[in-house]
Formats: structure tokens, C-alpha cells, sequence
């Protein structure tokens, strides 16, 4: 059963007549005779909405009972049961009552359509997810029942119920919409001219982008190229602040106005790593975009407004949407802001916007500390104490000794001691480490002692440059260890993602190896790989590793979005924002793994239709050419016994007959093989192992050629062979069989039989032309004859029966050049064990027991044995 199909009914605002227009519809069906019924339809009180009613067949709703209350919703198992072609649901944001199927009445509507049902809803222009901000800003109330863009851009039909704002408040004046007490209140707020002019003017702009897609399906669908619009591409630059939040619904609202506009937020971040936004406000942010239809972009670079300006350009962009500075005004000094700096250099090609927005002018706070978790706990106390402590203890040591090393030697004693504290600590140590030890020198090495004065104006030049080289060297050692840091953390990437990427590229690693590698890199509990078909389509895990892994994205401590439909979701602990690039890397290549593992088994499935259908086609040839032959000679002898205008002698009538039989075995022997090569096909065979004697079975298998065509070899001292004598048979009839048709004449074929290891040869000999050694396993494929055999020789099964015969017996079959010339088939089979028990270890291992041996492909096995031993004679195959 098909998807359903859904067709809304948009309007700008509460009254305009959507659910009279959708019951109108509902009519006009059922006069046409379709089968129509409503399953909820809210008619607030209006008489003409309710007179509507009458005579369309409503489903009786489903009463839930919330907080002492009891509410009515619509029963989706009741619709899904009645099954009609068409039902009309009325408010497709409706939030449903707590206990309800579902959280929202769109999600019941998704229901329907997967059930094939086709539904008729409305909806106002103000719940829509994107238009959210906008319309409260406008009218000054916050929807808080929202429907995502996406499942109305999804509809098969979007149709807009206009009105004007004046008739629209004519309605609302004589009572139409509201009862009379509150069409005062309303006129006055919500229904306000202004309110409904700019509600309206959203909602032809939103159905005017509809109809610029539909003209975009229409020039794909009559292959029209020439450009008929331009496309805007819209960047929206963010900082990782909450502004990021209003640029991109401000961008969104600018895309909606044009055909096929595109947005992409970008955040850029310094190439050091030492400063990043918040994780988590990113990724709401880059939820928000992927939800309003965008892409979200993590781009590296020094100087931010070159690298925005690189990207714009590099997606071809039209448009750049920036946030008004959040510096406070005396940063200006230090130069202009991102956004003039882009709006400077952005030249003809580029629209910059700058947004205002509540943050302005707040300030970016101070970038937040990590050497902590670089250095550790114990080295920051380390470098506190050489920093803090050593100082004093340095101090008391130079004033206790007799001898006076002088004020520079003791500036560079301490000065040793701040180094030390940068090399154990980091910055903020060392900092105080020289601030602590220039007031020291000060109070007690530099003249007067034990006072903060210097009477020396070159102490105090000293002192100064101690604090300054003291500020400049811990600067400097503190920078080196978080390059150290920097570097060896980017190795740790490198060789994680050269590892990664030279595995998945080789194909040696499954999806489940991966996400355990995920799980172990990252030290997570559970790593789980969600995909769905769409927007309003659950979740489903493609593959996941650990205990407990989630079902939807936002129940995981981290998600990974992957494109539009798929998600990487890892619960365990939150990650760092640094590691979010080596898990989109993961990320990137699960999909990528996933993918070539649905191509494998697409592929495979290709390869077995090709194979089928390449086999019917040889089948088809088979059947038109080389089983007429034996038929028309049957057909012309029996005509000829039949005929009353000749008098047959005893001795041609024998000969008549003799032709009959011969075609009638040799049709019977082309069958044969057609049968068994479908059975091998379709996996069917199942051998009858038991232990048996050569000498019992092969020589039963030489009844189909003349008894002077071969010579057989078969010691009676060999060991028993575990096999199915009536699949072995077979298989040797058709190697005997095909070396005698290729034999010159005169010259017999051997058959010869010996001991290797645990394994027993079988070896077919022939004087034939030979089969050179590109073709020796292509004489094996079905329907395959070599050299110029004659059309009438067989279909070519007979050795791609016999290989597949072999290996059903846990044999092989394989082809050798003969020493001298000619071709020599070797027939390997497993021996059996001592006591007759190769059949009991065979079953063993394939865990079945002797009675289940029986079936279908026994019974044709026997039968094919018991024909084969009344065989007589057969035509070359």
C-alpha cells in the first residue's frame, strides 16, 4: 500500500475559513462518491462551520481525562480501522492531551498517510516553526503550538484560504468567528489591520515559495535548462553566542522569501584551539539550522573575517547575515569589529546584514581557562607552590648569608624560580611568581630596605625590566606547552584518522568494528548510528555497540549529525568541543561504511538477478534449439511407423524404433541436467552421505557410453568414500560422458582411481584437443560448450553439474592438461572413517541427525539414480 496523500489548507489567521473550505471539500468528494469521514474537526461555536457537518461521517472521538479534566482527541486507531480513502483532521498543530498516541496532532496526520489514508488539514500561517519569533514580535503573542516547515512543504497540495484584513474583521464585528463578548478584545490586540496586513503578507510569500518549487519540479521534469532565477545562498557568521539564535531565524525568514534560497551557518574557529564557543550552545544552534533546512559549517582560520569572506565565496553566496559586535564600545580602539571588517572587504558580489539583537555591545566574557586540564591538578599546585612559595624561601636564604651576590644575581635567582613555575604550572603561576618577586626585591634588596621606595632611579629601571622579562618568559614557556600540547593532541588525530581512513578505503572494517572503535576512542558507554527517511520519519539504529544505546538523538550525551537523515549518537559523557572534529570524522565514515555495505549486498543481489537471468536466457536457447532436435527425430520416426503408404521391413521398423528410444534417452538425459542445474541454483540438493566403495558406483556410471569407449581403473584395495552414490554417479556420467565426445575416435578414455592423503582421485582421461588454461574454469559455467562443438552436442551442463554435485558431496572437481595432449578431469572425495561413521560425522557437523535427511531433494536424488540406472544409452551431451 502506497503513502497517502496530504493536502492543507494555509491561512493567516483564525477565521478566514480553512475548515469550512476543508468540509467543502469534504462534500464535493462525497457527492463524487468517494468515501470521506472526519476524524476531528474543531468548529469553535461558528454556525456556518457546524451546518457543514451534516452529512459527512464522523469517527467518534477518543476521551482522555488530564488533571481532573476530561478532553476529547481523535482517535487514530479508530481511523486506522475504518481505513477510509479520505479523512479531514482538522488543526494539524494541535498539541494532543498528555496519554494521547502521540505528543502532536501532525504525527497522528504521518500515521495516516504511512496507512495509505489521504488527509485533508488546515493550518495557520503563525505555526510554523520557522515563523515563530516573527509572529510574536508582530503580534505580540508566542505560538506555542508549532507544526516543523517541513511537514507542510511535504504536503502533496498546499491551497490558500485568502481574505482581506478588512473583510476578515467584518467577520469578526458580526459575530461570525468569536461570540460577542470577546469580539471587542479582539479586534483591538490580535485582529488589529496592521497584525493581519503583515500575518497575510507571510502567508502569500510562503505559498509563492511553494509555488516556486513546484515550478522548479516541472522545469526538472521537462528537462528545461536555461536559468529562468537566480538562487540566493544566504552564510550566517556565528560566534557561538545565544545571538547565533536570532541570526538564524532573521536568515531563514530571508530564504523563505526567495526560490530555492539556501542557508549556511558557519562558526570559525582559531587554528591554535586555545578559544571556543560553548559546545553545548553550538550544537543547539546547529540543531536550529538543520531544522529550518540548512547546513551548519566548521571552518578553521586566524583571521575570522578573511576566513568568512573565503567561504562565502568559495559556496558562491550572496548574502552574509552578522550580528551586531558584542565588544563594549572602548574596544573599538584595538580596530574595527568582524562585521565592518566583512562589510569592508566584502565588495560588489556580497550582501553583508548586520542584525541587531539583545546581546549588543555586552561583551564576549573572558576566554575560559584550560590549563587545567592540560597540565593536571598536581603540576598547577606544583607551579603554585615554585611560583608562591620558593620566593619566600629564596628570600630568607639571600638575607641570612653574610656574603652580598648583588641586586642582578638576585633578580635572576628569581627570575629562575618564575620560569620553573611556567615550565610546572603554567601562565598564571608564573605571573605571580614575578609580581610576588618584584615586591621583594623591592622591600628587601633594593635601597631602602624594607620599604616599597627605591631611592635609585636604576633599581627601579631594574626592577621593571625583572617584572617585564619575568611577564615575557612565562608568556613565552606557557605558550610553547600548549603548542607542545597542541601538537601532540593534532598527532593523536592524524594517526587516528590516517587509521581510519586507510581501513575503511581497504574495506577492512564493518560498521560494527567502527562504532567500536568510536566507543573505545572516546571512552564512551554505548555508540549507536541512527538514520531515518525524513523529517517526520522516527528514528531507526543502523547499527550500534554497547549496552543501553539510544533510539533518537536527543536522548545521547553527544550527537554528530550526519547530513539531513542520520545522526552518530554516543551516551556516556560530554565531549569537549576540540573532539567534535575526530567525531565527525567518525561520523562521516560510518555513513560511508554503511553505505558500501548496503552497495555489497545490492551488488551481490545485482550479480545473482544478472546470473539468473542470464541462465534463463541460455535456457530459453537451450530449450528453442537443442531439445527440439531429439523431439523432431522422435516426431519423423513415429510419422513414418504411423504412415499406411510404405510397408515397413522388420528390420527398418527396428531402426525406427531404435532412433525413438535414442532420442527419447537423449531428451531425457538433456532434462536431467536442466533439473539438476536448477536445483543447484536454488540450493536444493541435499546429499545422502554414506561410506561406500568406489567399484559399487562407477562402473554403474559408464551405462550412457559405448563399452568400448573406456577403460576403468579402480583398485578394490581403496578406502571406502564418504558420498552420495546417486550424486556421484551423476557427476561421473557427465565427466565420462563429455571426455568421450571430445575423444578422437578409436581412442578410449580412462578412468582411473587412487589414494592421496585422506582423500581419494578420481581421474577422467582423455586424448582430446585439450582445453587451454584461461578457459579451464570457464568450462565449468553453465551452459558453456568449448571449442566448435556442434549445436546439437548438449546445452553445456554437464560439468557445471558435476563440479556442483562434487561440492555438495565435499569433493572438488578441477581440470588438468593430459601429459601428451588431451584434458583430464580430477574428481577429489573425501574418505571415510574407519567403522562406517563418515556419515554420522558429516551430519554431525551440519548439525543434523539422519531422520532429517529426507525431503524433497531426497526423493529426487533417488529418483535420478534409479533412472540413470536404467539408462542404456545417451546421446553426447
Amino acid at each position: 500500500m502506497g503513502r497517502g496523500k496530504l493536502r492543507i489548507y494555509l491561512g493567516a489567521a483564525p477565521g478566514v475559513g480553512k475548515t469550512y473550505a476543508m468540509l467543502s471539500e469534504g462534500h464535493r468528494r462525497v457527492e463524487r462518491g468517494g468515501d470521506i469521514v472526519v476524524g476531528f474537526v474543531e468548529h469553535h461555536g461558528r454556525p456556518r462551520t457546524e451546518v457543514m457537518l451534516h452529512g459527512l461521517e464522523e469517527v467518534p472521538r477518543r476521551t482522555l481525562v488530564h488533571r481532573g479534566a476530561a478532553f476529547t482527541e481523535m482517535d487514530v486507531d479508530a481511523l486506522l480501522a475504518r481505513a477510509p480513502a479520505v479523512a479531514l483532521v482538522d488543526e494539524l498543530a494541535h498539541t494532543n492531551v498528555p496519554g494521547s498516541r502521540n505528543a502532536k496532532r501532525w504525527q497522528d496526520v504521518e500515521e495516516l498517510l504511512r496507512a495509505g489514508i489521504d488527509v485533508v488539514s488546515t493550518v495557520n500561517i503563525q505555526h510554523l516553526e520557522s515563523l515563530g519569533d516573527v509572529v510574536e514580535s508582530i503580534t505580540g503573542v508566542r505560538q506555542r503550538e508549532t507544526v516543523p516547515d517541513e511537514v507542510v512543504r511535504r504536503a502533496d497540495q498546499v491551497e490558500l484560504v485568502d481574505m482581506s484584513p478588512q473583510a476578515l474583521r467584518r467577520r469578526m464585528a458580526h459575530g461570525n468567528i468569536y461570540r460577542p463578548d470577546k469580539v471587542d478584545a479582539a479586534l483591538s490586540n490580535y485582529f488589529r489591520p496592521g497584525n493581519l496586513t503583515a500575518l497575510r503578507e507571510l502567508a502569500l510569500l510562503w505559498v509563492a515559495d511553494r509555488a516556486d518549487e513546484y515550478l522548479q519540479q516541472y522545469r526538472g521534469e521537462h528537462d528545461i535548462r536555461s536559468t529562468w532565477q537566480a538562487r540566493e545562498r544566504i552564510v550566517v557568521g556565528l560566534t557561538g553566542g545565544p545571538e547565533g539564535r536570532t541570526l538564524i531565524r532573521r536568515a531563514s525568514r530571508m530564504a523563505a522569501k526567495g526560490s530555492g534560497s539556501e542557508i549556511l551557518a558557519v562558526y570559525i574557529a582559531r587554528s591554535d584551539g586555545l578559544t571556543a564557543a560553548s559546545p553545548k550552545e553550538l550544537a543547539v544552534q546547529r540543531t536550529l539550522v538543520e531544522d529550518l533546512g540548512g547546513t551548519f559549517h566548521h571552518v578553521i582560520g586566524d583571521d575570522i573575517p578573511d576566513a568568512l569572506l573565503a567561504f562565502a565565496r568559495g559556496v558562491n553566496a550572496t548574502q552574509i547575515v552578522l550580528g551586531s559586535s558584542r565588544r563594549p564600545s572602548w574596544q573599538y580602539v584595538f580596530g574595527p569589529g568582524v562585521g565592518a571588517s566583512v562589510a569592508r572587504d566584502s565588495g560588489p558580489d556580497l550582501d553583508v546584514h548586520i542584525v541587531t539583537h539583545e546581546e549588543v555591545a555586552k561583551g564576549r566574557g573572558l576566554p575560559v581557562v584550560r590549563s587545567a586540564a592540560r597540565l593536571g591538578r598536581p603540576r598547577i599546585v606544583a607551579g603554585w607552590v615554585v611560583g608562591v612559595g620558593f620566593p619566600v624561601l629564596l628570600c630568607l636564604l639571600l638575607t641570612h648569608i653574610d656574603a652580598d651576590p648583588g641586586l642582578a644575581n638576585d633578580m635572576l635567582l628569581f627570575l629562575a624560580l618564575t620560569v620553573a613555575a611556567a615550565l610546572l604550572g603554567g601562565l598564571w603561576p608564573a605571573l605571580a611568581s614575578a609580581a610576588f618577586g618584584s615586591l621583594l626585591l623591592n622591600y628587601f634588596f633594593a635601597a631602602p630596605l624594607h620599604r616599597f621606595t627605591v631611592s635609585d632611579p636604576r633599581n627601579i629601571m631594574a626592577i621593571a625590566v625583572f617584572f617585564g622579562v619575568a611577564v615575557s618568559v612565562a608568556s613565552v614557556v606557557d605558550l610553547a606547552a600548549r603548542r607542545t600540547h597542541q601538537a601532540a593532541r593534532l598527532r593523536a588525530e592524524s594517526e587516528i584518522l590516517s587509521f581510519l581512513a586507510g581501513s575503511v578505503l581497504r574495506g577492512e572494517t564493518t560498521l560494527d568494528a567502527l562504532l567500536e572503535r568510536v566507543r573505545e576512542t572516546f571512552a564512551m558507554e554505548s555508540v549507536a548510528l541512527l538514520e531515518r527517511e525524513s523529517d517526520v520519519e522516527p528514528w531507526n539504529r543502523a547499527g550500534s555497540v554497547g549496552p543501553r544505546p539510544v533510539d533518537r538523538p536527543e536522548d545521547a550525551d553527544v550527537d554528530m549529525p550526519i547530513g539531513d537523515h542520520m545522526a552518530l549518537a554516543l551516551s556516556g559523557r560530554v565531549l569537549p568541543a576540540e573532539d567534535r572534529r575526530v567525531l565527525g570524522a567518525f561520523a562521516a565514515q560510518a555513513a560511508v561504511v554503511l553505505d558500501r555495505q548496503r552497495l555489497v549486498g545490492e551488488a551481490e543481489e545485482a550479480r545473482r538477478m544478472a546470473e539468473g537471468n542470464r541462465i534463463r536466457t541460455a535456457l530459453l536457447a537451450a530449450v528453442s534449439h537443442d531439445l527440439r532436435t531429439p523431439l523432431a527425430s522422435i516426431k519423423a520416426s513415429v510419422t513414418s511407423l504411423r504412415s499406411d503408404d510404405v510397408e515397413w521391413s522388420e528390420e527398418d521398423r527396428a531402426e525406427l524404433l531404435e532412433g525413438i528410444e535414442a532420442g527419447a534417452d537423449r531428451l531425457d538425459h538433456l532434462v536431467g541436467n536442466l533439473l539438476d542445474m536448477s536445483r543447484l541454483q536454488t540450493g536444493t540438493v541435499t546429499p545422502l552421505i554414506r561410506a561406500i566403495d568406489l567399484d559399487e558406483v562407477v562402473p554403474m556410471a559408464l551405462g550412457g557410453v559405448p563399452e568400448d569407449s573406456v577403460l576403468l581403473d579402480v583398485p578394490e584395495s581403496l578406502p571406502m568414500v564418504a558420498v552420495d552414490p546417486g550424486l556421484l554417479e551423476r557427476a561421473v556420467a557427465n565427466v565420462v560422458e563429455n571426455a568421450v565426445k571430445y575423444s578422437p575416435g578409436g581412442e578410449p578414455v580412462l578412468v582411473a582411481a587412487s589414494t592421496l592423503g585422506s582423500r581419494v582421485e578420481v581421474r577422467v582421461v582423455d586424448r582430446g584437443p585439450g582445453v587451454p588454461d584461461e578457459a579451464k574454469d570457464r568450462i565449468f559455467a553453465p551452459f558453456q560448450r568449448h571449442g566448435d562443438a556442434p549445436r546439437g552436442a548438449g546445452v553445456g551442463l554437464g560439468l557445471a553439474v558435476a563440479r556442483g554435485f562434487a561440492e555438495a558431496m565435499d569433493g572438488t572437481l578441477t581440470a588438468e592438461d593430459t601429459p601428451g595432449g588431451g584434458l583430464t578431469m580430477v574428481l577429489t572425495l573425501r574418505t571415510a572413517a574407519p567403522g562406517g561413521s563418515a556419515e554420522r560425522m558429516l551430519m554431525d557437523a551440519e548439525g543434523h541427525s539422519s531422520a532429517t535427511r529426507t525431503g524433497p531433494g531426497t526423493d529426487i536424488v533417488e529418483r535420478d539414480h534409479d533412472r540413470d540406472r536404467t539408462r542404456q544409452k545417451a546421446g553426447p551431451q
